[in-house]
């Protein structure tokens, strides 16, 4: 029979933040600032005040961890679940300061009517109005109720008092009340954390593993803990918002003195919004490229120290990998190395965020680029290997299924051979004829426009500087840029007035990049139609599709587009055979765009 891997135990509120005040219980702040309304603190407050209940908290039990002098140190408990009803009650109770959304330190003021029971978030009327105690937190711990009641019938001297008395004995009597805690034991492994955490977790959020590794780094103050998760959270926050660059500045004086600030500086100026990772992303690369791993639970285990052989807990372990994660994290943060991994992206035809579907694919190209930094390896030769990998990625669907149990083996795979071994036996082992002229046809034969591979096709026009549909002047990647539109060759119209399905005629293989205009001057007409208008043009005629005026021009564009030329007569009837054609040309154009990288 399994042991009980947890215990359920009540503690009154009083008690349970006094744990917290002294360490006894880490809150590590997983889901980082405070994001609920001052109207959801009044409603706590009102509950607890009426006898609800206010739903358990969980508890991770750090491990005993084994010091230099051979003495065991008792692991304290860290809070994965509760951190806002916690914080919250710390702010009304205790009134300490919480960071609110915009990362500001605020205070939040809960008031109280004696007279008619009622919570109110502080005011400015109710500051004036002597029915109110304008802050609880202020009376909560005077340890005397005459004196709180005394104090309030002098202000309103024709009040109950003995009902006076009753409501604030009730008020004060709020942080004695019972909160519930699940204890999990330290031996569980994250896979069955994360499972308790969905099963009991009444509003269905799922932390994922990062937010426990997250966690266990800002739970250890001894090792600088915090600085680390804030240098984490700091920099994915300042890539898409510059601006807060000064946020932090001036309100997190003591993080602004420390080397991560320093590094993580250059983001100021930046406004490439290509690679914007979240911590996830960041934790991850920042983890698998010091660590040669790639399951998040390994990085909990040797944060909280422990030994992979003897399997016991040793703190000469937890201080080896919060240093080593630190200088994996200047790493990450160093403006040479992000902005030149970002520049192999770009030049690899991916200009635009919206053409990257994959965040694995790219993390552990930043994974790739580090490691190889690392290892001394050319710019140039890192620049066409980061680039291959991430395209083969994409191509293979390399990180969509299990991609920590991916890059877990990849990552491991590369620590036996050199990396461009590695990349050419999985090339041969995956990119064979076979996919080529099967698999990535198949994957083209679908109607989803957000289809990674058909912005890896647009990557591949991008790189190969193609002009648009029927352009002279206007490139593929001015239209990708500026947000321009994808058409259909066989105009939507036309395909519907001939009983054409959606999933017809939302084809990847009938999707062109063109300007606008050109797309409403053809309108609903038939191919043969409208190229044969563009055949007239071409010989003199009257201009109505673009800029092209020869037929050798046009017959060009054809082939950069991957367009069968039998598009120049075809009308519905050939529709089918036409996809099935484009489809081959396409999967060319991608493979022969692969193997120039």
């Amino acid at each position: 029979m399994q042991h009980q891997k947890y215990s359920v135990n009540q503690h009154q509120i009083s008690t349970f933040l006094a744990f917290v005040k002294d360490g006894q219980i880490a809150i590590p702040e997983v889901q980082r600032p405070f994001v609920w309304d001052n109207t959801k603190v009044r409603d706590l407050m009102d509950s607890l005040y009426k006898g609800y209940p206010i739903g358990y908290v969980i508890t991770w039990q750090n491990p005993n961890v084994r010091l230099k002098d051979g003495q065991l140190s008792a692991g304290k408990k860290i809070l994965i679940d509760g951190q806002q009803r916690i914080t919250a009650l710390r702010a009304a109770i205790l009134g300490e300061y919480v960071v609110n959304k915009e990362y500001d330190r605020v205070r939040i003021k809960i008031a109280f009517n004696p007279q008619t029971c009622v919570f109110e978030v502080q005011n400015p009327a109710i500051l004036k109005d002597k029915v109110w105690i304008a802050d609880i937190s202020e009376v909560m711990n005077t340890g005397s109720i005459i004196q709180v009641v005394r104090q309030y019938s002098q202000l309103n001297p024709n009040v109950d008092i003995d009902r006076i008395e009753t409501n604030i004995s009730n008020l004060l009597a709020i942080q004695h009340k019972q909160v519930g805690t699940i204890d999990l034991a330290h031996d569980l492994d994250i896979e069955t954390v994360t499972e308790i955490f969905i099963r009991i977790n009444s509003q269905g959020v799922v932390l994922s593993q990062a937010d426990f590794a997250m966690s266990k780094i800002a739970a250890n103050e001894k090792l600088e803990g915090p600085n680390l998760r804030k240098a984490i959270d700091y920099f994915c926050h300042l890539a898409v918002a510059p601006q807060f660059y000064e946020h932090i500045r001036d309100h997190d004086k003591d993080f602004a003195q420390t080397e991560y600030f320093r590094a993580m500086s250059w983001l100021r100026n930046e406004n490439d919004d290509l690679y914007d990772p979240g911590y996830t992303d960041m934790l991850r690369v920042v983890f698998t490229s010091e660590f040669s791993r790639g399951k998040m639970s390994d990085l909990v285990s040797l944060l909280s120290g422990r030994n992979f052989e003897t399997r016991e807990f040793e703190e000469s372990i937890a201080i080896e990998t919060f240093e080593r994660m630190k200088s994996s994290t200047l790493r990450f943060m160093k403006e040479d190395h992000f902005k030149k991994f970002v520049m192999i992206i770009r030049a690899a035809g991916f200009v635009t965020p919206e053409l990257i579907r994959s965040k694995n694919a790219l993390a552990f190209a930043y994974i790739i680029y580090l490691k190889l930094r690392q290892e001394g390896i050319p710019q140039g030769e890192i620049g066409r290997l980061v680039s291959r990998w991430f395209v083969f990625s994409i191509l293979t669907s390399r990180y969509g299924g299990s991609p920590e149990s991916t890059f877990d083996y990849d990552i491991k795979q590369m620590a036996n051979r050199s990396f461009s071994e590695y990349l050419e036996r999985v090339e041969q082992s995956e990119l064979s004829d076979s996919f080529w002229n099967f698999g990535l046809l198949q994957r083209l034969d679908t109607s989803v426009a957000s289809s990674p591979i058909f912005h890896l096709y647009q990557a591949a026009q991008v790189k190969n500087q193609d002009k648009g549909f029927l352009s002279r002047d206007i490139t593929v990647a001015d239209i990708v840029l500026y947000k321009g539109d994808i058409h259909h060759l066989f105009p939507k119209k036309y395909l519907q007035s001939n009983l054409k399905s959606r999933g017809d005629y939302n084809q990847i293989a009938n999707y062109v990049l063109m300007q606008q205009e050109i797309n409403i001057a053809i309108g609903a007409k038939s191919p043969n139609i409208y190229f044969g208008e563009l055949k007239e043009q071409c010989n003199g005629g009257k201009m109505k599709y673009g800029a092209i005026t020869t037929l050798e021009e046009l017959l060009d564009n054809l082939k950069t587009h991957c367009i069968p030329p039998t598009i120049l007569e075809s009308t519905v009837e050939g529709y089918d055979d036409f996809l099935i054609e484009r489809r081959k040309l396409i999967s060319e154009k991608i493979k022969k765009y692969y193997f120039s990288l």
